[in-house]
């Protein structure tokens, strides 16, 4: 090691850049002990971050970042010697491939367990995540546009994701317009599955999707506007072209749109709105089939819907709702059932007529098959007592 460091801090440009390799290479080791070693290295593998050679700075950026995610001890090192800064002077970079890389350091440093506490806070201005300027340059590289770099976009739509997961201070990535940049970008990425141009999507979709369904929890949404950053049907839109695009590519990512159109509709009557005026809850129901997985999320988005009144109940039957819940009191999952049962409950509250032709459908044979089912037996004999007795 020490010979290596004696190379890494020649004047020779060559030497130097076959010892950072030789420290890559030592860097993919599993063993905490490994990267320890190396710890006398990372402070200079750390202001090389400031050179001109972009090769070199990337290559210090993959070995920090896979040392990072080894040890905390090379952490503890580096946090006091300012990495923090040294990554928010790099992400201004004008090269792709160390854009990309500083994705990858910085994503390693999010997963650390004592980021929430050290890493992320705006303890101080510039030595934290959130006191730099690193949260404003990560949208900016998330904007959709010609410019958008896949590669670098999934890396930094991680770091993001990461931040919004850790709740330090999810306002202040809202009040720098992180739900209308996250928007924007779904827009586009619907977009790219239109245009046949979808290789990798799945890679981008995912963080993007997790982002916003995570912001959109946090009761300061409403307080900074959030609500209004994403007021546009026509994320609904994007989103169902989406996951029409993973019923027949990827499945698994079913449920992580599902999530997101959960948030979306919870406490929002427009976005249920467009929901029922762009036609959408037939396809919606075309999804229960997927999985139990995926029917708990789709009864739970037209729970959403139901809940808000009357008026949304009549564009939810007549049509194929009950039929299609009929179908679903046949599972044996209880998790579906008790949402299906939680669904005919408000259509029955909001739309009384519903229950008779559910009784005409053979309903009440469909309940009593989960009578003696005791975490949903009590739901049942209620559900029972609405249909016959109104």
């Amino acid at each position: 090691m020490r010979t290596l460091v004696g190379l890494l801090t020649s004047n020779q440009a060559l030497l130097q850049l076959e010892a950072a390799r030789c420290l890559h290479e030592l860097s993919h080791s599993e063993q905490s002990a490994v990267a320890e070693a190396c710890l006398p290295a990372t402070s200079y593998l750390l202001t090389y971050l400031s050179g001109h050679s972009s090769d070199f700075i990337e290559l210090c950026l993959y070995t920090l970042g896979n040392l990072i995610v080894e040890s905390e001890a090379v952490r503890s090192q580096l946090l006091p010697q300012g990495i923090v800064p040294a990554l928010a002077a790099c992400i201004q970079s004008s090269h792709l491939t160390v854009l990309e890389a500083l994705g990858y350091a910085l994503s390693q440093l999010l997963q650390a367990k004592e980021a929430p506490e050290k890493i992320i806070p705006c303890a101080s201005v510039g030595s934290s995540v959130l006191g730099s300027t690193l949260p404003q340059h990560m949208l900016r590289l998330l904007q959709p546009g010609p410019k958008l770099n896949p590669g670098v976009a999934v890396e930094f739509a991680w770091c993001l994701h990461y931040i919004i997961c850790s709740q330090v201070n999810n306002a202040l990535l809202i009040t720098h317009g992180a739900l209308s940049t996250l928007g924007l970008l779904l827009l586009d990425l619907a977009g790219a599955v239109q245009r046949s141009e979808d290789a990798g999507l799945e890679l981008l979709v995912c963080p993007v999707f997790r982002c916003l369904s995570n912001l959109l929890t946090e009761t300061a949404v409403e307080a900074v506007g959030g609500q209004m950053q994403l007021r546009d049907e026509r994320v609904v839109a994007a989103l169902f072209i989406l996951l029409q695009f993973f019923l027949q590519k990827q499945p698994s990512l079913l449920p992580e749109g599902l999530w997101l159109l959960n948030n979306l509709t919870a406490n929002s009557p427009s976005f249920c709105t467009s929901l029922l005026s762009l036609d959408l809850i037939e396809p919606l129901l075309q999804l229960l089939p997927v999985s139990n997985v995926v029917s708990v999320l789709v009864l739970t988005v037209l729970c959403n819907v139901a809940e808000k009144g009357p008026a949304y109940c009549e564009h939810l039957w007549p049509g194929p709702l009950l039929p299609s819940l009929l179908d679903m009191l046949t599972f044996s999952d209880t998790d579906v059932i008790g949402q299906s049962l939680e669904l005919l409950q408000l259509l029955f509250l909001y739309r009384p007529e519903a229950a008779q032709a559910f009784l005409q459908q053979s309903g009440l044979q469909a309940l009593e098959r989960h009578e003696e089912e005791a975490q949903l037996q009590e739901r049942v004999h209620a559900l029972q007592r609405t249909a016959l007795h109104g």
